[in-house]
């Protein structure tokens, strides 16, 4: 493993400081990030969403877009567009905000689905193909989305195929009152907080060459290729986790025990990945929220 690790703690403990009372989901906006996927995060407006996008990105000293998804939005705002220049004679190509190391789709679902469809390629790809012209993405490049719940006003349901690019999914949930007692006695309150710089994209590719080393024995694979094929089964599932989707539940759980400072991962890391990577992919046959899909998929599989 890296002997950096002790700067990724920090990274960790500083993220801590800036949203409070939330470790869970900033350990697992980290495994996203460390995995090399995507997440999306839903939940009311509010609850600290771009607070947390926007201290990541600036702990790790990654460069940041953010976009405001709205029912107007155009792909070409998104990807860029190019633009004709009279002293050149020309048309000059102007990158859109996708081109950026980490983009906050902020409002995802309240564009139209002409307009979601434009990171599909981005997110599964790591490029974007604009005008007949297919231009690489910066490196590393992780979309993190937010999606306000269905039942809001002027939402467009993410199709399937949009929400498996998405590695993890996770909500952030109100404050405990700790936490927001904490967060009302701050002074100064002019915006999101930012932490200082812990990390340099250098160390973040590091990082994540060596989460793809962490050892993961046959009996752990066992148990994961069971759990993907319990979600399978027709008669308690609706949907069932894809080849896709079985491959990123590995890589999560590899970055979670490397966020451990373990070479090796274990049937607790799958675990306590699953919910936020199977959560929006399986769908029970009975109606029930995504919680409790996971739960009784967990009941499946007995842990080894």
């Amino acid at each position: 493993m890296s002997s950096g690790t002790d700067a990724l703690q920090r990274v960790e403990q500083a993220l801590n400081q800036i949203l409070l009372g939330k470790p869970r989901a900033i350990r697992l906006a980290l495994t996203c990030l460390l995995a090399n996927g995507h997440l999306l995060i839903e939940d009311l407006p509010g609850v600290g969403k771009t607070t947390l996008a926007h201290a990541l990105a600036r702990a790790m000293n990654l460069d940041y877009r953010r976009v405001q998804f709205t029912s107007d939005l155009l792909p070409g705002d998104v990807l860029g567009v190019s633009v004709f220049e009279q002293g050149s004679g020309e048309f000059r190509f102007h990158p859109g905000p996708i081109f950026t190391q980490v983009l906050l789709a902020d409002e995802v679902n309240r564009a139209p689905p002409k307009t979601q469809s434009a990171l599909l390629e981005a997110m599964e790809e790591r490029q974007a193909s604009v005008e007949g012209a297919t231009r690489d993405l910066p490196e590393p490049f992780f979309v993190i989305a937010t999606q306000n719940p269905e039942e809001q006003v002027g939402t467009h349901p993410l199709p399937e195929s949009q929400l498996d690019r998405f590695l993890m999914r996770i909500e952030l949930g109100y404050p405990d009152p700790r936490a927001e007692r904490a967060l009302l006695e701050r002074r100064g309150d002019t915006g999101h907080p930012a932490p200082d710089t812990m990390a340099t994209p250098e160390q973040l590719a590091e990082w994540q060459a060596s989460v793809d080393a962490v050892h993961a024995d046959s009996k752990v694979l066992d148990y994961l290729q069971e759990l993907v094929a319990a979600s399978r089964d027709t008669a308690r599932f609706a949907h069932g986790l894809s080849p896709r989707a079985g491959v990123g539940l590995l890589r999560a759980a590899r970055a979670h025990a490397f966020l451990d400072t373990r070479d090796y991962i274990t049937p607790d890391d799958i675990a306590r990945v699953l919910p936020a990577v199977a959560g929006h992919r399986v769908r029970a046959r009975e109606p029930q929220d995504s919680a409790r899909t996971v739960e009784a998929l967990l009941e499946c599989v007995p842990s080894r």
